[in-house]
């Protein structure tokens, strides 16, 4: 693993309408290799627009966005966008394109034989735990919405990115299947050693699947650490987000029998 951050936010500013709405404001943030970052805040806070600076989804008013240590003003948003996998709250997936077609869509645009293609799908496919026989061939309409957002990670992953954006990638989702595909996506983040950046509201989430969790508010970072190390931050809002899972770890002792009990 190198020391130079893989992603890097430096002093990074962004407004929205005619610069009335300060969506980003002077926000300074690595993400290191290998590492899973959680940003965590409220609606408007900033977090998804600081996601989008990092592929060029948008652009920067101020200061510098750098991946693998290139300014990405310096890059072609195209080519930077095809080698960072992206997933979306919802899949985001091509509706008349079958999940085939879904995960191998970059691979074909980046020029891969189609023999390769396939067996990349197949390999996608298993990787995310969805059976090829019965779904390589079906359509997004077909899918649960646990179902469409597997595809959504598998087409993420299908041209190797050592780089994953997630923007509240299972939100979407009933409880069951959010830990389930939270704790499938954390052990592929392990296995194919990926530096993985997700969006979420939820500080729950944000602390069971992330090494390191980011606060933000009003386009500010107001903290960012381990669970334990923000557990000692002094703002009141992290300490209300941190409330949060505390207090349903403590309802849930009081209202679940312990291991062995009647």
């Amino acid at each position: 693993m190198s020391d130079a951050p893989l992603i890097a936010w430096d002093h990074v500013g962004k407004s929205f309408d005619e610069g009335r709405v300060k969506a980003v404001d002077d926000v300074s943030l690595d993400v290191a290799e290998g590492e899973f970052l959680a940003i965590v805040g409220g609606s408007g806070s900033g977090k998804t627009t600081l996601l989008r600076l990092a592929n060029r989804l948008i652009e920067a008013d101020s200061g510098s966005v750098r991946i693998e240590g290139e300014d990405v003003r310096a890059v072609d948003p195209i080519g930077l966008r095809r080698r960072i996998g992206y997933v979306f709250q919802s899949g985001g997936l091509f509706p008349h394109f079958s999940v085939a077609g879904n995960i191998g869509i970059t691979p074909k645009l980046l020029g891969t034989p189609p023999e390769e293609i396939s067996a990349r799908v197949d390999e996608l496919l298993d990787l995310v735990r969805l059976e090829r026989g019965k779904h390589r061939d079906r359509f997004p309409h077909e899918l649960s919405g646990g179902q469409r957002q597997r595809v959504g990670v598998a087409r993420a992953l299908a041209a190797r990115p050592r780089i994953v954006l997630m923007d509240e990638p299972f939100g979407a989702l009933d409880p069951l299947t959010r830990d389930a595909l939270g704790e499938d996506y954390r052990a592929l983040h392990e296995k194919l050693g990926l530096t993985t950046v997700m969006i979420t509201h939820d500080m729950t989430e944000a602390v069971l699947l992330a090494d390191r969790v980011a606060v933000m508010r009003a386009g500010q970072l107001l903290a960012e650490g381990t669970p334990s190390g923000l557990a000692k931050a002094d703002d009141a809002y992290v300490g209300e987000l941190l409330g949060t899972p505390r207090r349903q770890a403590e309802r849930l002792a009081k209202l679940l029998p312990k291991d062995g009990a009647a």
